[in-house]
């Protein structure tokens, strides 16, 4: 996705980082270690290549990399009802294909003995000859690393571009039905030739993190795992919450993404079909409403909404991959997304690092981020082992070889700590209620555009990990209008940021759907939710939190006009809590975690 504008406010930096990085001794998450897989916590004096940009394999496959193939996948889905090459009857998607050399192996004959049937690897988005190289050419943003690493161990690896972008026909659909469409033939084409062993996996970040959510939603048997890096769940879920919209909400169809199909070539007209002109009316009738827009039947925003058909209808693995400080992709895409996927019976894991917009490997993302949003966590953000750990995912569930994954969360702290959950929040999380009015209130509990409410808790007295989504329930009363909006920011008494929510307070309940209009002098309940955070702080230590009308790049609805005042008596924060020490903590490999790293343990 492209990037949401930062409004950075510069804050403190500090260079201690949680705990210290001893072996981690609890016998329970030991459970599965195999000398040929080594677990995360395992890895700390291993030493792997990082010399790209991007993670090496520590033992290189044996095969060649073949020719690059160009292929059109024909969608026979598409009709004269959809518009663009529906009319036309040619609707296709166009895929680069690397497979790899093996002795006795005709990739081209009608049929293949086992012995050369691979699985395929493919990333799917809208770059490929828009803003990037061409889907035939291997891409910096990942495909080059995935042909690399894993052509050699014997699998396939596809770029397809999407609908209306790149040599792909159609119109740029937007994450619609249409695009939804296009990418199921492609993996059911990848996973029905000759060669292939039936089994597709699909990877990327951002916008190719959010194609393996639309391909989940088919329950294509071809589509045995996904690796959505900061990817969306549903697009309205990134661009509005609790009715909230970012800045951006009202233009990322026709806006940012539309353009891509408009490219000066006789496929230009293909773009004016029906998810392209909805998209002028449904940005800015949801910024109106707050909502998805439902009525009188549209369905825009419902049909690019993911998660819940993906929880119904996918069969396959699922490993999530967050950045805990993406104000682009923000980690409620990851939690509690990974427990509900859990609670479905899918095999989940979730690896959540602090870095933003970004790959758990590349340097040069992670060394520029500041203060308060990922910079108290560098190096130790930086992952080589993960060209290492996507090789022993994928060999297990495209292959079936290797050794299961042990399954939940590699979760980091704010200030560098890794450590292992087996799932996010914790089962022993303990949920620290605090009443409102103890949190010592800075002013007559009034909000306007101009004033805003800071409240304090601690010291702490011990060490304490915040650890999952606090929720702050804050009993609004709007004085001059039918709206209010709220923003809360957190930080630690030194300014350090460390965690945010906000409400559209018509949505007070919290989700996709509101509730009655807010009447002046009529008092609701804002059940507010603070995006995931992992935050450790020291016994001594405070927090912060500042409630405003609006904060960094969130626009609040025409409705909130005016100020609202706050019940603290009937107000109340919760935090929740988990109690970790160093024996918790692992060390990541290829760093030194030396005396200046963090406390004595």
């Amino acid at each position: 996705m492209n990037a949401r504008p930062w409004f950075v406010v510069l804050l403190f930096f500090t260079a201690s980082l949680a705990g210290c990085f001893g072996e981690n001794n609890d016998d329970d998450v030991q459970v599965g270690s195999n000398a040929a897989y080594p677990q995360p916590w395992e890895r700390a004096d291993l030493t792997y290549d990082d010399s790209d940009v991007f993670a090496r394999v520590t033992v290189n496959g044996t095969y060649g990399i073949d020719a690059v193939r160009s292929v059109f996948v024909p969608v026979d889905t598409i009709t004269a009802a959809d518009g663009g090459a529906g009319l036309t009857g040619d609707a296709a998607v166009h895929l680069g294909l690397w497979l790899p050399v093996i002795d006795g192996c005709d990739w081209e004959a009608a049929e293949l003995p086992e012995s050369c049937h691979v699985p395929v690897i493919a990333e799917v988005g809208p770059y490929y000859n828009d803003g990037d190289v061409d889907a035939l050419t291997p891409a910096d943003r990942l495909g080059r690393m995935l042909i690399e690493n894993y052509v050699p161990h014997g699998y396939g690896v596809a770029q397809v571009s999407v609908f209306g972008t790149g040599e792909s026909n159609h119109c740029m659909d937007l994450m619609g039905t249409d695009e939804q469409r296009g990418i199921d033939a492609a993996i059911t084409w990848l996973g029905s030739q000759p060669w292939s062993n039936g089994n597709v996996g699909m990877i990327g970040k951002s916008y190719d993190g959010s194609t393996p959510w639309q391909a989940a939603t088919f329950g294509n048997p071809h589509l045995a795992t996904i690796v959505p890096m900061s990817g969306l769940i549903g697009v309205h879920e990134l661009m509005w919450r609790n009715g909230s919209m970012e800045a951006r909400g009202m233009i990322m169809h026709n806006g940012v993404y539309g353009s891509f199909g408009i490219d000066g070539d006789s496929e230009d007209a293909h773009t004016l079909c029906e998810g392209y002109l909805e998209g002028y009316v449904n940005g800015p009738a949801a910024y109106l409403s707050g909502g998805m827009v439902t009525y009188a039947g549209n369905d825009y925003w419902t049909e690019r909404s993911f998660l819940d058909r993906v929880l119904t209808n996918y069969n396959g693995s699922i490993y999530i991959i967050q950045g805990m400080q993406d104000w682009n992709v923000d980690p409620h895409m990851a939690f509690p997304t990974h427990q509900l996927v859990e609670a479905a019976g899918i095999e989940v894991k979730t690896l959540a690092g602090q870095w933003a917009h970004d790959y758990p490997d590349r340097r040069s993302g992670h060394s520029a981020l500041p203060s308060g949003e990922g910079l108290e966590a560098y190096p130790y953000t930086l992952r080589w082992d993960w060209a290492d750990e996507m090789l022993y995912w994928f060999d297990w569930y495209l292959k079936g070889e290797g050794a299961a994954p042990v399954l939940g969360v590699e979760m980091q702290d704010n200030r560098g700590g890794w450590r292992f959950e087996t799932t996010y929040p914790a089962p022993d999380t303990e949920y620290l209620e605090i009443s409102a009015a103890d949190l010592n209130p800075s002013s007559a509990s009034m909000v306007t555009s101009t004033e805003t409410i800071t409240m304090t808790y601690g010291p702490f007295e011990e060490d304490v990990f915040i650890a999952g989504m606090p929720t702050f329930h804050i009993a609004i009363t709007p004085h001059t209008s039918n709206g209010a909006h709220g923003y809360l920011e957190m930080t630690d008494g030194s300014g350090l940021r460390l965690g945010h929510a906000v409400m559209d307070f018509r949505f007070h309940e919290g989700g996709r759907d509101g509730q009655e209009a807010l009447v002046p002098f009529s008092t609701v309940l804002g059940k507010m939710e603070f995006m995931g955070m992992d935050i450790f702080l020291e016994q001594g230590e405070t927090i912060v939190i500042t409630l405003s009308q609006t904060g960094r790049d969130y626009v609040p609805s025409p409705a909130a006009s005016g100020g609202y005042s706050v019940n603290w008596a009937e107000s109340t924060l919760t935090l929740p809590i988990v109690t970790r020490s160093c024996d918790d903590l692992f060390q990541a490999p290829m760093l030194e975690y030396g005396e200046g790293a963090g406390r004595a343990c």
